[in-house]
C-alpha cells in the first residue's frame, strides 16, 4: 500500500506538471508522476509537435524519464488533467504501462477539481500485448 503522503506528493507534482505541458495546438494540458519501488518520483507533463504523431503523453513522458535514469520497476501513477471527470490515459500510454508495470499496479486518475478513479493496469488494458508475445514467431 502505497502512504497518503507519497500520492498527495505524486498528485502535487503533477500538477506542477500542467504548466509546463507544451501544449500549443491543444492546450490541453496534462500531467503525470510515476513511482519507482526505490520511493523515486519522476514527473512528467505533454509534449506537442506540429507533426502530432510525434507528440508524447504526460504519462510516457514520466515513465521515460525514470527508464532513461535507471529505474525499472513501479509501484504507483498518478495522471491529472483539467478535465471534467478523472482524466484516462490513452492507448497508446496503457501499453507503455504495460510493458513496464505490473498488471496490478493502481493508476491514480485525477481532474484538476480533485476527483479520482483509481484502475489497475490491468484493469486499463486487460489482454494487453506482452514481451513474451514476440516469441511467437521464433519457435
Amino acid at each position: 500500500m502505497i502512504d497518503g503522503d507519497k500520492v498527495k506528493e505524486m498528485i502535487k507534482q503533477a500538477t506542477v506538471m500542467l504548466d509546463q505541458a507544451y501544449v500549443p495546438y491543444s492546450h490541453f494540458p496534462v500531467g503525470a508522476a510515476i513511482l519507482t519501488r526505490e520511493g523515486k518520483i519522476f514527473a512528467g507533463c505533454n509534449i506537442e509537435n506540429a507533426s502530432y504523431g510525434l507528440s508524447n503523453c504526460a504519462e510516457r513522458t514520466a515513465i521515460f524519464k525514470a527508464i532513461s535514469s535507471g529505474y525499472r520497476q513501479f509501484d504507483y501513477l498518478v495522471v491529472i488533467g483539467q478535465t471534467d471527470q478523472p482524466i484516462t490515459p490513452c492507448g497508446a500510454c496503457r501499453q507503455v504501462m504495460s510493458e513496464f508495470c505490473q498488471s496490478d499496479m493502481p493508476v491514480l486518475m485525477v481532474n484538476s477539481k480533485g476527483d479520482w478513479v483509481s484502475q489497475t493496469i490491468g484493469q486499463l488494458l486487460p489482454d494487453n500485448f506482452k514481451p513474451g508475445d514476440m516469441e511467437y514467431g521464433k519457435q
